[in-house]
Parts: structure tokens; C-alpha cells; sequence
């Protein structure tokens, strides 16, 4: 992927909305006319879920975008890694939901990531079921469907969705599709890109230790934490540190890192 100009990467702000949340939704960023498109051969289509990336010119038109490459840019690079895709459809009147999962066993890494793009070619209100998440749980690693036996959990989203709104969700953020109440059939195409080179300093880092990012980071408690709440939001910072490229800056709850020696 070509390096994309700085106007189109994602902000600090926005990235410390993702270092907060697990995912990061952007609105209506691909224009109607290819949104409209990809409805239609979504409706169209027939072969397998998995290779409509390779089979689709209107996909690869829409991630190919300077606001689609800059927002991928930021999370994992000039030279991501393709991992799989798939077309996600959940039929009209289909009224039984996902159980909990995380797209992913238990990672290894650190704090390094695959990032997971969902588009949506049309609109995906409440009652259609678009996907369900879990702000604040995609540092707290499992094994794919082992919380599968939860079913709701205080803070979570439902990611509501006008055409051409891409969601960017962390691959360990815990989620599951939700009942389709409509008559209409719902469709979300899933791409998954590992990162090829070290996720520091990719996004537009200007102003990333300002109050306005810190702000955010005072924000960074989500309440199914219970009384780790405090922990979650020290982990939280601990990531902000490796996604800016800065072993020094501290978010964290009363500069817990610093005072701790780290």
C-alpha cells in the first residue's frame, strides 16, 4: 500500500478514541454512489462469503480510498498483511443472535494488533442487528468463544450504522452479530489486515499528548470493569505509550506509570 498523504490519517484524537474503546467507527466516509453499487452486487452475489474481496472491483474501489488507506495506514502500516475477509449476511426475520467472541485465540503480543475493517453499503439500523461490542475489552485477551455463555453486558454498543460508515475494530475486542428484526436481508463485509511493520508513530501523532487526547483518556472507564475499572484504564495507557512511540507519556489513572517507576 503506497504511503498516503498526512491530511488522511487518522488523528491522535481519534486514535486515542481507539486505544480507549477497541474500535473506532467512521461515518459515512465512502460516497453513496459506491455504497449503492455495493448494495446492489451484495444483493447479486452468489459465491462464497470469503471470496468476494477477490471477486469484487466496487470493493477494492472503496478501500482503496485516500480516507479508507489513511484510517488502515494509522493502524497497521504502509505494508499490511491480508488475513482473511468475508461477506457477512444475516438473512431477513433471522432472530437468533451470535454469542460473545473475540476474532482471535489468545494473543501473544503484547500490544500489537490485527485490525478489522466492517463496512456497511447500506443503512444498518438498531432493529436490523448490526453488530454488537464491548467497548474498553480489547486488551483484556481470550480465547475466541469462551464467553460465549455472556449474553449482555453492562456498556455495550451496538454499532448503528448509516450507508458507508466503516467501523475499525480491534481484532481482540469481544462482539457477536445480533438478531435481524427487519424484512430487509443485512449485510457487513469483514476485512482483516495484519500489521507489517511495528505499529508506533503511524497515524497523525500532532498534538498527541495535548488535553484534548488526555481528556479522552480521563474518560477511559467502561463500567462492566467493575473494581478493575482503574487497571483496565493503566493497561489502556500502557497502549497509548506504544501506539505513539513515546515510553514516557503517561495517561494513566494519577500518573500510576510514573509513579511506579515505568
Amino acid at each position: 500500500m503506497s504511503s498516503i498523504e498526512k491530511q488522511h490519517l487518522l488523528t491522535a484524537k481519534q486514535m486515542a478514541e481507539f486505544a480507549v474503546n477497541g474500535f473506532l467507527r467512521l461515518d459515512e466516509i465512502v460516497p453513496q454512489e459506491l455504497n449503492e453499487a455495493a448494495y446492489k452486487e451484495q444483493r447479486e452475489f452468489q459465491g462464497n462469503g470469503s471470496t468476494y474481496w477477490n471477486e469484487s472491483k466496487v470493493i477494492q474501489d472503496i478501500f482503496n480510498l485516500p480516507q479508507v488507506k489513511g484510517a488502515l495506514q494509522s493502524f497497521v502500516g504502509q505494508y499490511p498483511i491480508y488475513d482473511h475477509s468475508f461477506m457477512h449476511i444475516v438473512r431477513a426475520k433471522h432472530l437468533k443472535g451470535q454469542g460473545y467472541h473475540a476474532d482471535s485465540v489468545i494473543d501473544t503480543r503484547p500490544f500489537g494488533y490485527d485490525i478489522q475493517a466492517f463496512y456497511f453499503s447500506h443503512d444498518a439500523p438498531d432493529e436490523m442487528g448490526p453488530t454488537l461490542v464491548l467497548p474498553g475489552s480489547h486488551l483484556r485477551k481470550v480465547s475466541n468463544g469462551s464467553i460465549s455463555r455472556y449474553k449482555n453486558i453492562v456498556g455495550q454498543k451496538r454499532m448503528v450504522a448509516k450507508a458507508g460508515t466503516i467501523g475499525f475494530l480491534h481484532h481482540g475486542i469481544w462482539h457477536c452479530a445480533q438478531p435481524n428484526h427487519t424484512d430487509e436481508t443485512r449485510y457487513v463485509f469483514k476485512l482483516r489486515l495484519r500489521p507489517g511493520q511495528e505499529q508506533r508513530n503511524l497515524f497523525n501523532t500532532d498534538g498527541y499528548n495535548s488535553e484534548e487526547v488526555r481528556e479522552v483518556f480521563k474518560k477511559a472507564y467502561h463500567p462492566w470493569c467493575g473494581d478493575e475499572a482503574r487497571v483496565n484504564q493503566i493497561q489502556t495507557a500502557k497502549f497509548w505509550r506504544f501506539l505513539c512511540g513515546d515510553d514516557k507519556i503517561d495517561t494513566s489513572f494519577e500518573g500510576a506509570l510514573t509513579r511506579m517507576g515505568l
